[in-house]
């Protein structure tokens, strides 16, 4: 027994000191010139003295990074620190009731069936529910309006046809025996292509991962199984959740087929607005819900950070990342939202909180603010003083606010978390170099974006977060003031900062611009408080007629579309 022990413990050492010596290591030792010129990356400026005391823990700490690096994590796996974007103080509530959608009886089967692809949920809800239309055969609708238009708009990467018509005959079914879910049921529509589905590719927009098959369906979307709806699409994303290009080309403004959708949710902002699809998901880090909502004239909600599952999507940003709607009105996002929302126990930043949404507000009784300095600089927008004219008329008594000032917090610097947890997300494609075959390669691509953040120290990321922090105390002073923000939606520092903060904003388009391109207006709510800015976006949306306006060239018989410069 005592020989037996004395080899393993032979064994163990002469293991220790095999792993001691054969270890990965740097190519090279650090030097104290490396250390010099390093240094200008991280605005530092050493003596050199100090350089000479912290040589040996940096040669140290670049072993043990070669060591780290022979481990593969998956792009899923989260750090061990979760975001919360809850202030001091602040108690959300909690209270869930169940809201009553009222689908209308006295929707009509139109002649010109073609205008089904631009009816709101509720719309087609009625006529589902009552029986005027099979979900089969909305699905064969929306599916052939694809399989005519997507090469215009190239929005679509995959069509799931197969799994499509299976949903739509069971939607059939459980309708005609009176199972009716609600109004998301037998409603066709698209998921951004970061969103995994068993049996059917997750690409996430880039040459690098467009043969990816995950073994799993995302949370979302099993929800809105569960509520009844029919996935008939995933939907194009600029490559790894950047703009608007992707392995197969770039997805088209529907309105001007010249110009890009924008990103990264390009693909479900495009489609929906072109009525290839009933709704669709998409995901924001920093203005991927926003931004395609605006140039291609969708209603858009990025909920507030938590609110809704990531599970089974991509990550770019754990702090960050956000699942919403994209749809063509904003009480459509409040019905989509309302089936989507809520903690799921393999997102842990997820809660469970109210969402009340009657889709009634009585303007006097909010307390508005607007951010009139934005406002003032933004000579994009042709349409914004008469949207807050509008508001005005509708009984909304704004107060000019402002956002935290930059000038004791450094806002701007803040988005080097995003790039710092981008870069971590996706190490591997870095460091081996597999980025270099991904179709965007300029300074705006989001290849240079993952190479750049190699050079974020880590004390530079805790200190951003540090000063986010604070940032978070001081929105929420200001949105004690106020229920709502108006803001403009581009430019400015208002998407970073609520991006930051964690706090939720519905996107409208409220007219055009002199070349007929939609613009938009942005609604800021309370954390967790989806519900009032809907009903401020949804009062807005039936005061005016924006949303109902749609691109001619996807709907040439239309009585309400405009002309939309196709070549």
């Amino acid at each position: 027994m005592k020989y037996i022990l004395t080899i393993f413990l032979t064994a163990l050492i002469t293991a220790a000191a095999c792993y001691f010596w054969l270890r990965p290591r740097p190519s090279e030792k650090i030097s104290k010139a490396d250390i010099q010129a390093a240094q200008k990356l991280i605005a530092m400026d050493f003596e050199e003295w100090e350089i000479d005391t912290m040589m040996k823990d940096l040669n140290g700490n670049a072993e043990n990074y070669a060591f780290m690096h022979q481990y593969q994590l998956k792009n899923e796996v989260p750090p061990a620190l979760v975001f919360n974007p809850t202030p001091q103080g602040f108690s959300p509530d909690s209270i869930l009731k169940k809201n009553q959608w009222n689908i209308p009886d006295d929707v009509a089967l139109p002649i010109n069936q073609e205008e089904l692809a631009f009816y709101s949920i509720l719309e087609l809800a009625s006529l589902l529910k009552n029986q005027k239309i099979t979900s089969t055969e909305l699905t064969r609708l929306y599916i052939d309006r694809i399989k005519r238009y997507d090469d215009t708009l190239q929005s679509i990467i995959t069509i799931t046809e197969a799994l499509a018509l299976q949903q739509a005959a069971q939607a059939d079914e459980e309708i005609s025996q009176g199972r009716y879910r609600g109004p998301l049921h037998g409603i066709p529509y698209g998921v951004k292509d970061l969103l995994a589905v068993e049996g059917y590719k997750t690409t996430w927009g880039s040459n690098t991962h467009k043969d990816q098959m995950l073994d799993q369906t995302a949370t979302v979307v099993q929800k809105l199984e569960e509520a009844g709806a029919v996935l008939i699409a995933k939907t194009t994303s600029g490559a790894l959740a950047r703009g608007d290009v992707w392995f197969g080309g770039t997805t088209k403004n529907p309105w001007d087929t010249k110009q890009g959708a924008s990103g990264s949710s390009a693909g479900s902002a495009s489609a929906t607005v072109a009525g290839l699809l009933g709704f669709s998901i998409g995901t924001e880090t920093m203005g991927s819900i926003v931004s395609p909502s605006t140039r291609c004239g969708a209603s858009g909600l990025r909920p507030t950070y938590g609110r809704v599952s990531r599970n089974g999507a991509m990550t770019l940003s754990w702090s960050l990342d956000k699942v919403g709607p994209i749809c063509r009105t904003a009480e459509d996002c409040a019905i989509v939202f309302d089936a989507i929302h809520g903690a799921d126990a393999a997102d842990k930043t997820t809660r469970t909180l109210a969402f009340n949404y009657d889709g009634k507000i009585d303007f006097s009784q909010i307390k508005f603010g607007f951010l009139e300095e934005y406002f003032e600089k933004d000579t994009i927008n042709l349409n914004n003083d008469a949207t807050l004219e509008k508001l005005r008329a509708l009984g909304a008594d704004m107060q000019a606010v402002s956002m935290p000032d930059s000038t004791t917090l450094p806002v701007k610097v803040l988005s080097l978390i995003m790039y710092a947890e981008a870069g971590a997300a996706f190490d591997d494609l870095t460091r081996y170099n597999l980025d270099d075959s991904m179709v965007k390669q300029d300074e705006g691509a989001r290849p240079n974006a993952l190479r750049q953040s190699r050079f974020i120290p880590a004390v530079e990321y805790i200190m951003a977060n540090r000063y986010r922090y604070q940032l978070i105390q001081e929105m929420q002073a200001l949105m004690e003031e106020v229920d709502v923000i108006v803001a403009p939606t581009q430019g400015f520092r208002q998407l970073l900062i609520t991006n930051m903060t964690g706090h939720p904003v519905v996107v409208v388009p409220n007219g055009f611009d002199d070349k007929g391109r939609p613009q938009s207006i942005t609604f800021v709510g309370k954390l967790y408080d989806e519900a009032t800015i809907l009903e401020v976006a949804k009062a807005f949306q039936e005061a005016t007629e924006h949303e109902e306006q749609h691109p001619a060239f996807f709907f040439p018989d239309a009585p309400t579309a405009l002309q939309a410069d196709v070549q």
